[in-house]
């Protein structure tokens, strides 16, 4: 079969949810994981996310519509992470043709099985994308982002062996390679604080790049030490800083940046790179260095920290 697999959001100004975790982030996870999967068992599976930022959502909207229908894929899958009030929680399935809801059950009935609430298949047909695909389609509301019940279940390689076993009746017992949640990454080796301020351009007392010997040295040392002072923290210049290692991680995870909803280690990080004051607090003088930044770069001025703009700070 012929899949087409959207990765809700992640195309700004199309940008996903917020809650303990980051909708983009997540529906990017499970996307990866379940077209590496698809294919492994056969089926061809197409990515329907747009590759660019967008003039507008409903923009996104429309390429991930015309991305399927293009292609003509049997089968339309839209992945995404709900948020309401940190109470809420549970899995649903939104599909609006009766090959839709056939679709829906099996892989509702698979999620479940993971130990979320089941909120059921409900009608999809106030959705852009389940209207506007020429063919069955649904739209996962995986469970939610802002619930401690549900994320202290969750589990992206899980979530994506449910959702293709329920579409193909198959899984893949053993895990795809993906690009992994920074933020959950538990390294925190002398080799691996080297990489990440090499790669964060964050030189020694001399300017030096660091070597990269897993040997924690005058100049290693020293690297830490100014990126301490950078995001604010004390600084001790020690690897095994909980506060350290979570900024760093935190900025490695290149969340979507965009107004006044960032702030702390990250925005000052982002500020020290793009040559203003570094105090956490995104303002008019901040928009106007990451605008410049990015002129500088060939990138759009608009101010939001989103792939492209992440790519050319830190790779």
């Amino acid at each position: 079969m012929k899949f087409g697999i959207d990765m809700g959001h992640n195309a700004p100004p199309d940008t996903g949810a917020r809650g303990i975790k980051y909708e983009d982030t997540l529906t990017k996870d499970v996307g990866n994981r379940v077209i590496s999967k698809l294919r492994s068992l056969g089926h061809t599976a197409i990515s329907c996310t747009p590759t660019s930022r967008m003039r507008s959502v409903r923009q996104s909207l429309a390429t991930r519509c015309n991305i399927a229908n293009r292609n003509r894929v049997d089968v339309f899958v839209s992945i995404h992470f709900n948020a309401f009030n940190g109470r809420a929680n549970g899995s649903e399935i939104f599909a609006m043709s009766s090959g839709g809801r056939k679709a829906a059950k099996p892989v509702l009935d698979e999620i479940i099985k993971l130990g979320f609430f089941n909120r059921g298949v409900k009608n999809g047909s106030h959705l852009y994308v389940i209207r506007n695909t020429n063919m069955p389609g649904i739209l996962v509301e995986c469970c939610f982002i802002d619930s401690a019940k549900d994320m202290q279940i969750y589990d992206s390689e899980k979530m994506a062996n449910a959702i293709v076993k329920g579409l193909t009746g198959k899984v893949v017992s053993a895990p795809v390679n993906t690009v992994p949640d920074e933020e959950d990454n538990t390294d925190t080796s002398v080799l691996r604080i080297q990489k990440a301020l090499n790669r964060l351009k964050i030189t020694d007392k001399n300017n030096r790049v660091l070597d990269e010997d897993n040997i924690i040295g005058p100049a290693t040392t020293s690297a830490i030490e100014k990126f301490q002072r950078i995001v604010g923290l004390v600084p001790t210049g020690r690897v095994n800083s909980s506060r350290t290692w979570a900024a760093i991680n935190q900025i490695l995870s290149k969340r979507l940046v965009q107004g006044n909803q960032t702030t702390g280690a990250i925005m000052k990080y982002i500020q020290y790179r793009v040559g203003t004051v570094a105090d956490g607090i995104y303002g008019p003088n901040t928009e106007a260095a990451i605008k410049k930044f990015q002129q500088q770069n060939g990138l759009v001025a608009d101010a939001i920290i989103g792939p492209m703009t992440w790519q050319k700070l830190i790779g």
